[in-house]
C-alpha cells in the first residue's frame, strides 16, 4: 500500500499511537499528514508533532504535515465554523498526498474522531476525503483502529460497512490500546473484529505504548503490527494465548 488513510471508530481509540507504530516500523520514506487537526492552539504541539517525536529516525526522517488547526476540541467542521477559520476541502487533501506520494514510498493520512466526522459545511466527511484521494492517487486504502472492549464490534461493524457502501477498500484492524488485564469482552474481541470487519486484524498496540519514542517506539511497534504493515506481530497466535475457555469447557 502506497496511501493509508487511518480512522478510528470513535475519539481516543489511539489513532495516533497507531499511525506512529506502523511510520516507525516502514522500510522506505514515509510522510504523514494530518487534514484537520482540533483541539490545539496555535504553536502548542499536536497529533503530528507527536508522530515526529515517536517514529523519528535519524537514519530515515518522517515528514508531517498539517493542513488546518482549531483551537476547539471539537468536529473539524465545527470547530473550523466556531473559529471563523476556512474548513478542509476534499481536494486540498487529495493535493497534499499527491505532492507527499511523489516523493515518498509511504503515505498515511490522520483523521479526527470516525470515518463519518464532518470536515465541512457541505458535510464532507473523513471518509470524502479517501474517496476524493483515491481520484487521484493509486493504493488508497483505509486501516481502522477500534478499541478493545465492549462496543467496539458495533462500531466496527459500522464502520466497515460505510467503507463498503463507499468502495473503498479496509485493509484490515489494528487494537489502539490493548490492556494489561484484558477482560473476557476484549479477549472474545480478538475473534471477532476480523468477523464483523470482514478484514484481518493487523495488530494490537499495547496500553501506554506512547510513552517513550525513537527506538523503544520502533521495537514496539515491530511486535504489535502484522507483516503486512512491516512487523511480525501474529493475530492468530495473539488470540490463541487470549482465548477465554467457555463456560463448562473442561
Amino acid at each position: 500500500m502506497t496511501v493509508l488513510f487511518v480512522t478510528g471508530t470513535g475519539t481516543e481509540v489511539g489513532k495516533t499511537a497507531v499511525t506512529a507504530a506502523v511510520a516507525a516500523v516502514a522500510t522506505g520514506s514515509v510522510a504523514v499528514l494530518k487534514p484537520g487537526q482540533t483541539g490545539v492552539a496555535p504553536g502548542e504541539p499536536g497529533d503530528a508533532a507527536e508522530v515526529l517525536r515517536l517514529a523519528a529516525r535519524p537514519d530515515r526522517p518522517v515528514t508531517v504535515r498539517e493542513l488546518a488547526r482549531y483551537p476547539e476540541p471539537l468536529a473539524p467542521d465545527t470547530a473550523a465554523r466556531r473559529s471563523g477559520l476556512p474548513p478542509v476541502a476534499p481536494e486540498q487533501v487529495a493535493d497534499a498526498v499527491a505532492e507527499l506520494a511523489a516523493d515518498h514510498d509511504l503515505v498515511l493520512v490522520e483523521g479526527a474522531g470516525g470515518l463519518l466526522v464532518r470536515y465541512d459545511e457541505q458535510g464532507r466527511t473523513f471518509a470524502d476525503l479517501a474517496l476524493a484521494t483515491a481520484e487521484r492517487v493509486p493504493g488508497v486504502e483505509v486501516l481502522l483502529v477500534a478499541s478493545a472492549g465492549l462496543g467496539t464490534l458495533n462500531t466496527t461493524a459500522l464502520t466497515a460497512e460505510a467503507l463498503r457502501a463507499r468502495g473503498l477498500p479496509l485493509a484490515g484492524v489494528v487494537v489502539g490500546s490493548w490492556p494489561d488485564a484484558a477482560d473476557l469482552a476484549s479477549c472474545c474481541n480478538l475473534a471477532d473484529l476480523p468477523l464483523v470487519a470482514d478484514a484481518p486484524l493487523l495488530g494490537a498496540l499495547p496500553a501506554g505504548a506512547t510513552g517513550e519514542g525513537g527506538e523503544p517506539f520502533r521495537a514496539l511497534a515491530h511486535a504489535a503490527l502484522a507483516p503486512s504493515l512491516g512487523g511480525d506481530w501474529d493475530a492468530a497466535a495473539f488470540t490463541r494465548t487470549h482465548a477465554v475457555p467457555a463456560p463448562g469447557t473442561p
